[in-house]
C-alpha cells in the first residue's frame, strides 16, 4: 500500500488538513515582516550636518535655525541642505545674497548629523549614524539577514530529516524570538548585524517546516490549492507590515512588534502533528498510525481502523530505500538530475533576485513609503488567484516562463519611461511586483513536483539556497545606482528574462504523478513516459515533500 492511499483513507483533504494549514498561518505571517523589514528599520531620513555647536558662539545666538543652515551648509540642486558636507567656515554674506560663490571650500560633517524625525522616531541610520559614506551599511543589513537565511536553509534542511519536523519547528520558534529581541536591543551595529544574521538563520526553520507539514498531510489533487492558498499568509503578513511600520516608528519596537506573533505560534505548537510521512520513513510506524487515526477521527472517517491496520504502514517505504540517506551531492551525480538541479537553481536565483530587487526599492517613485509598500503587498493577492487558474489551465512551465519574462519587460518599460510619468511608472512597477510574486508562487509548487520523493527535501533545499543567494545579492546590486542610476534595474531586468527562458527547458509537471526515485528521473528523460492520471497503476504515488516554499 502506498502512503497516498493511506492518506486518502483518512480524508486526504478534510477538516484536519484545513486546521493544520490555518495553524501554520500565524508563524508564516511573521516571515514577510522580517524579510522586508529593512524597508523601514534601515530607512535613511532627510539629514544634514549637525551645527548645534554654532549656537554657543556670539553672532549665531541671534540667528534663526534657517539662517544658521544658510551660512553653514551648502544647498543641493533641489534647494535642500547638503546631506554630507558643510562650509569650512560660515558664509555670512549668504544672508543678504542667496547665490553661493563657486569656490567656497566645503568639508565633511564635523559633529555628526541632524535628522528629520517627522516620519521615523529612530532607524538604524539615525541610531548608528549610517549615512554618507556609511549609508551602504544600512542597506547591507538586508544582505546580512538573507545570508543568515541562506545558511539556515542548509542547516534546517538536514536536521528536519534527522530529528523530525515538529521538534525542529519549536527550535525555530524559540530561537527566532530570542535572536530577534536581542537584535532589537543591540548597543552597536556589529552586535545588531550578528543577531540579525542569527534571526534570519532561525526563521528559515519556520519557512521550511510549516509548508513541509502542510504538503505532507494533503493529498495530491490539492497540492496546487495548498501551495497557493498557503502562500496567502505571505501577502497578508506583507500588508500587515505596512500597518505595523506606520504605527510603530521606532526600529527597536518595530522588530519586537513583528516578532510577537511567534509567541502565539509557540503556544499552539502542541496542537501541530508530526509528519506521518517522516515517521514512517524513519521506522516509527506506531506513532505515525496514532497521528493518522487522529486525522481520520477529526475528518469523521470512523472506518479507518477497520480498513487500515498498523502493519500496513511498514510496507509504505520499499526496502530498497528505507534507511538510505541522501545528501545534496546526490543532486549532481546523475546526468538528468544534475541538469534539473542546475536549471532549477538558476530559476530560483532569478525569481528571488527579481522579487527582492522590486520589493526593497519602494522609495523610487516619490510616493508615501507605507502606501507603496501596502500596494506592493496587496497586488500579490489577485496575482496568486490568477496564477492558481493559470497553473491548472496552461501548466507550470508556461506559467513560470511567462511570469518571469513579463516581470523583466515591466522593469524594461520603467527603464525607458521618463521619470516625470510617475503615475504610469508606478502602475507598471505594481504590475511587475504582482508578476514577480506569481513567479515565486509557481516555482515553489513546480520544484516540489520536479524532484523525486527520495531527494525532494534536498532538491528544494538546494533551490531555496539559490533563492537566498539571489535575495542576499539584491540589496548590494541596488548600491550600484551610485555608478549609474539605471544599472540595478538593467541587471534585474536581464536576470528575470534570462531565468524565465531557462524555465522553458524544465519538463511540464501539470497533472502528472510525482517521480519516486532518482531512476524515475533518469528514465523519464530517456524515453517518453506518461505520468498522467491514466497511468496511476504503473507509477508509484508518493507525497510531495517541500523543504522551503516561502519567500
Amino acid at each position: 500500500m502506498k502512503f497516498e492511499s493511506i492518506l486518502e483513507e483518512t480524508g486526504g483533504f478534510g477538516r484536519y488538513q484545513i486546521a493544520l494549514v490555518l495553524l501554520m498561518f500565524i508563524p508564516r505571517i511573521t516571515i514577510p515582516c522580517h524579510f522586508l523589514l529593512n524597508n523601514f528599520i534601515a530607512a535613511i531620513p532627510s539629514h544634514h550636518c549637525n551645527i548645534s555647536f554654532l549656537g554657543t558662539e556670539g553672532i549665531f545666538e541671534n540667528l534663526t535655525q534657517e539662517e544658521r543652515l544658510t551660512v553653514s551648509i551648502p544647498v543641493q540642486d533641489d534647494g535642500t541642505p547638503a546631506c554630507c558636507h558643510m562650509f569650512s567656515y560660515p558664509q555670512f554674506h549668504l544672508l543678504s545674497n542667496s547665490s553661493s560663490p563657486s569656490e567656497v571650500a566645503v568639508v565633511a560633517c564635523q559633529n555628526g548629523w541632524e535628522y528629520d524625525n517627522s516620519m521615523f522616531i529612530s532607524t538604524l541610520a539615525t541610531q548608528f549614524d549610517l549615512v554618507c559614506e556609511k549609508r551602504g551599511l544600512a542597506k547591507a543589513s538586508a544582505t546580512i539577514f538573507f545570508v543568515g537565511v541562506m545558511a539556515g536553509t542548509v542547516f534546517f534542511g538536514v536536521l528536519c530529516d534527522k530529528y523530525g519536523r515538529r521538534s525542529m519547528l519549536l527550535v525555530s520558534y524559540v530561537s527566532a524570538i530570542v535572536f530577534s529581541v536581542v537584535s532589537a536591543f543591540s548597543s552597536n551595529y556589529i552586535m545588531f548585524a550578528a543577531f540579525r544574521f542569527l534571526t534570519g538563520f532561525a526563521l528559515t526553520g519556520i519557512t521550511n517546516i510549516s509548508v513541509v507539514l502542510s504538503i505532507e498531510w494533503v493529498d495530491t489533487k490539492h497540492r496546487t490549492f495548498i501551495g497557493v492558498f498557503g502562500s496567502i499568509s505571505w501577502s497578508l503578513g506583507n500588508m500587515l507590515l505596512a500597518g505595523f511600520a506606520y504605527l510603530v516608528t521606532d526600529w527597536r519596537m518595530l522588530i519586537i512588534s513583528v516578532t510577537s506573533p511567534l509567541l502565539v505560534a509557540t503556544g499552539i505548537w502542541w496542537w501541530i502533528p508530526e509528519s506521518a510521512r517522516w515517521l514512517i520513513a524513519n521506522g516509527k510506524t506506531e506513532t505515525a498510525y496514532k497521528y493518522l487515526q487522529k486525522c481520520a477521527t477529526f475528518n469523521k472517517r470512523r472506518d479507518f481502523t477497520s480498513r487500515v491496520k498498523p502493519e500496513a504502514l511498514s510496507t509504505v517505504m520499499t526496502a530498497e530505500h528505507q534507511g538510505h540517506s541522501y545528501t545534496y551531492m546526490d543532486l549532481f551525480k546523475t546526468p538528468q538530475l544534475r541538469r534539473l538541479s542546475i536549471f532549477t537553481g538558476i530559476v530560483w536565483y532569478g525569481v528571488a533576485s527579481t522579487y527582492y530587487g522590486i520589493s526593497l526599492n519602494i522609495t523610487s517613485f516619490g510616493l508615501d513609503l507605507y502606501l507603496t509598500h501596502f500596494i506592493y503587498a496587496a497586488i500579490e493577492v489577485p496575482a496568486k488567484i490568477l496564477i492558481y487558474f493559470s497553473l491548472n489551465k496552461v501548466g507550470r512551465r508556461v506559467s513560470q516562463t511567462g511570469t518571469l519574462v513579463l516581470t523583466g519587460f515591466c522593469i524594461l518599460i520603467n527603464i525607458i519611461t521618463p521619470t516625470e510619468f510617475w503615475t504610469f511608472r508606478t502602475v507598471i512597477a505594481v504590475l511587475g511586483k504582482g508578476l514577480s510574486e506569481a513567479s515565486f508562487t509557481t516555482v515553489i509548487l513546480y520544484t516540489t513536483e520536479l524532484y523525486p520523493t527520495v531527494m525532494r527535501q534536498n532538491g528544494v533545499g538546494y533551490a531555496s539556497f539559490m533563492a537566498r543567494l539571489g535575495a542576499s545579492i539584491s540589496p548590494l546590486i541596488m548600491l550600484l545606482e551610485d555608478m549609474w542610476k539605471l544599472l540595478p534595474e538593467v541587471i534585474f531586468c536581464t536576470v528575470a528574462i534570462f531565468s524565465g527562458l531557462i524555465a522553458w527547458l524544465l519538463p511540464e509537471t501539470n497533472n502528472t504523478r510525482l517521480p519516486e526515485t532518482i531512476e524515475d528521473i533518469e528514465e523519464i528523460r530517456k524515453k517518453p513516459i506518461s505520468f498522467t492520471t491514466e497511468n496511476q497503476s504503473n507509477i508509484p504515488l508518493k507525497l510531495a515533500i517541500c523543504a522551503d516554499t516561502t519567500q
